[in-house]
């Protein structure tokens, strides 16, 4: 029955429908406009990893590394600074999974789905080139409300489209809602001078809401990806705040939930990567079910 055919299996059809032609210029809108927002906080992010706008404008005295992306997160260090490393490579990962998914704007069986995540995407992105050059001027107050906002944007969709292709999700989704939620704290920390002793017994709390948001997907949509990537990204929270304050809490929460996060993200994962629910023995395919039947039937 059509009201129990899936919405990706409708959104397909209406590319063939009668109003194709609108159809039409809207995929091509879409195809347009995500490829050049990515590509456009790519190079934005790649420039500001290694220039300082303060440095471009002529101010040479100013270290040419002292402004950029991990240059203002050692120089405003506070207890949700990142490990640059790690984050670097948190990036490069999905860079190349986003590259993934705008491939699959321009495959007709990924399309419906691609084209129904392109408006949060570019979103995301164009949010995303914004928080760059705010946070790189330090900025630091307009950069969190933009950081808000691009949570919000990440969160509805997330809601509103859950079941989307994997890549897919990891791409627009899970990736950037995980990194969106960690900068609430990260620039947040960094807007409201969080440096203070009592900050960081302030700091000492809230970091255990990171294990509670990751714990919600993790149970709520089983959704391993939001796991894995909280995971990865408190791992360079633990060692930014080791090998800066060693006789401190903040570093021992930071890997204990780290663990937890990657223990449970492995248990929910299980099941997708090797077809075999946990408890329950092999998944029997719907075809072997039927022989029984089939061979009644016979």
């Amino acid at each position: 029955m059509e009201s129990e055919r899936s919405v990706v299996d409708q959104a397909r059809d209406a590319l063939h429908s009668g109003d194709g032609e609108h159809t039409s210029r809207k995929i091509l809108l879409w195809r347009i406009l995500a490829p050049i927002s990515w590509l456009l906080v790519f190079v934005t992010s790649i420039y500001y990893n290694f220039r300082s706008p303060h440095f471009n404008n002529g101010h040479h005295h100013y270290h040419r590394l002292a402004g950029t992306i991990w240059g203002i997160n050692h120089l405003k260090h506070t207890p949700f600074s990142l490990n640059p490393v790690i984050g670097s490579i948190y990036w490069i990962v999905l860079f190349i999974f986003q590259a993934g998914y705008i491939y699959q704007l321009f495959v007709k069986e990924r399309l419906a789905s691609a084209i129904n995540l392109a408006p949060t995407f570019t979103l995301n992105n164009l949010l995303g080139f914004g928080i760059i050059h705010l946070w790189c001027r330090s900025y630091f107050g307009w950069a969190l409300f933009l950081v808000i906002v691009n949570w919000f944007n990440l969160t509805f969709s997330y809601f509103a489209y859950p079941k989307s292709p994997k890549i897919q999700h990891i791409a627009v989704l899970a990736g950037p809602l995980a990194w969106s939620f960690v900068s609430l704290y990260w620039v947040g920390a960094a807007a409201t001078n969080a440096h203070h002793v009592a900050a960081r017994v302030v700091a000492n709390v809230f970091i255990w809401s990171w294990l509670v948001y990751g714990g919600f997907y993790l149970v709520a949509f089983k959704d391993w990806s939001v796991g894995f990537a909280l995971s990865t990204l408190t791992a360079a929270l633990g060692v930014s705040q080791f090998l800066t304050v060693i006789v401190a809490l903040q570093w021992i929460f930071a890997f204990t939930i780290m663990a937890v996060l990657f223990v449970l993200s492995v248990i929910v994962a299980f099941p997708d990567a090797t077809g075999v629910e946990l408890g329950r023995g092999h998944v029997v395919s719907a075809d072997r079910e039927r022989e029984p039947l089939l061979q009644g039937e016979a």
